[in-house]
């Protein structure tokens, strides 16, 4: 393995709103050839709490990689990236936007909020497995996490 993380599974975080897009990514990362623990979280709010283990998120794991979308109720997925990515210990941890957004304007801000990748959605079953796999394989064999 080209990861760094030796002898335990890679933690991803998944802040998604929409149960159909969350079902098939876990679905996805089950046929993941590496052992991976995916923590769900459906809105802004409860992703800081998670990140920063508040409430019921006292005992979260620390996630390797964030999957953010961006159009979430509540605290979207714009203002999570922002404050992430100005959180002197969070900042680190990668975060692959995965939104039904391709407009270009989300995307530059994506990543003039120090998004690590911007990847949309597709719409059909198969398309949004490749993206998974294509997530997976990247982010996590070729790529070294911290």
């Amino acid at each position: 393995m080209a990861n760094s993380i030796v002898g335990r599974a890679i933690e991803i975080l998944l802040v998604e709103d929409n149960p159909a897009d969350v079902r098939l990514t876990v679905e996805g990362f089950k046929e993941a050839r590496i052992a991976t623990n995916l923590s769900v979280v459906m809105d802004g709010k409860k992703a800081l709490d998670f990140l920063y283990r508040r409430g019921e998120y006292s005992d979260a794991p620390r996630p390797d990689v964030i999957l953010l979308d961006l159009n979430l109720p509540g605290v979207d997925g714009r203002s999570i990236l922002k404050e992430i990515k100005n959180d002197q210990v969070l900042k680190v941890i990668p975060v692959v936007v995965l939104t039904s957004s391709e407009a270009e304007t989300d995307i530059v801000r994506a990543y003039e909020s120090y998004a690590n990748s911007f990847v949309s959605k597709p719409i059909d079953f198969e398309g949004f497995m490749s993206v998974v796999h294509s997530i997976e394989n990247f982010w996590f064999t070729v790529v070294k996490l911290p």
